[in-house]
């Protein structure tokens, strides 16, 4: 399981509703693919309601000294990536914003390309977003306007696979099958969707969703349990490197599912990866300055 060295693939980490374990299932993400390639994980969510900062042991300068009025060059991009441990020695990087809680919020970007950008100018080959948006209110919302959204922008990027997070719940499951029949109606690749079904608890998993997981396996790429972990749930990611065996099996499985998606859409090995030029990210404090930033 190796994403060949010119390679590259997307993971949008989706869900319908909060609470639906987009960020476990991101890192988890992160811990599986480091096996195949260098990895990051894109951290979406305003800083105040992301838990990744505090997940972080290594922390590294953080999205705020990106520079957003200069080109980027990977040094800089390396150096604001936060490190988090695997199993096996292998490593893998979170994007995040370490500021202070008071400090003033960074304007991040909200198109997926620049985010794409700054990934391939890290150099890394393994590209997860734990994005922030509600999947079918993004969808439902953009064909009202007229326009595509942000779901679609990310399953429109080069060899992009994404993972749609559901709570294993019967309200989880009904988000999920909203979301999906949304993104159907869209024409969004449902075919090369991985869904991962997140239980809150111990215990046998309920009726709806073992009949909803039976009823979606034929219309996506894959399904995967990720399975309740007291210690994720009490300490989030700090301690990556010591996941339970029920947690390390799920990373590998969320991995394999991917890649193999990829590779049925894509081919084996994946298409050379794109290389954009370096160009500012437009990431900016809230404050009145004014700064030309690039659409």
């Amino acid at each position: 399981m190796v994403i060949a060295p010119h390679g590259r693939v997307v993971v949008p980490v989706l869900a319908a509703v909060g609470g639906s374990g987009r960020s476990t299932v991101a890192g988890l993400l992160g811990v599986g693919l480091a096996q195949a390639a260098a990895g990051v994980v894109l951290d979406l969510a305003p800083r105040l309601a992301s838990p990744w900062p505090t997940w972080a042991t290594e922390p590294g300068t953080g999205l705020a000294s990106v520079p957003p009025d200069a080109p980027l060059s990977r040094r800089h991009v390396l150096a604001a990536a936060t490190r988090f441990p695997a199993p096996a020695g292998a490593g893998w990087h979170v994007l995040t914003d370490h500021q202070d809680w008071s400090a003033p919020p960074l304007a991040l970007p909200e198109a997926p390309a620049a985010w794409h950008q700054l990934a391939a100018i890290g150099g890394w080959q393994a590209v997860i977003a734990d994005t922030a948006h509600p999947v079918a209110h993004d969808i439902v919302a953009s064909r009202a306007a007229g326009g595509s959204g942000l779901t679609a922008a990310w399953c429109a990027l080069p060899v992009s696979v994404p993972v749609l997070c559901a709570a294993a719940t019967a309200s989880g499951m009904a988000a999920l099958q909203t979301a999906l029949t949304a993104a159907s109606a869209d024409g969004l690749p449902l075919d090369r969707m991985v869904v991962a079904l997140v239980s809150t608890g111990d215990g046998r998993t309920p009726a709806p969703v073992r009949a909803g997981e039976t009823m979606l396996a034929p219309r996506v790429a894959a399904v995967v349990r990720v399975p309740f972990d007291p210690d994720i749930r009490a300490r989030g990611l700090r301690d990556a490197a010591r996941l339970g065996s029920g947690s390390l099996q799920a990373a590998d499985q969320l991995a394999r599912a991917v890649l193999g998606s990829a590779h049925t859409s894509w081919g084996d090995p994946l298409p050379p990866a794109t290389q954009p030029a370096a160009a500012p990210l437009q990431i900016q404090s809230v404050q009145p300055v004014e700064r030309v930033l690039l659409p």
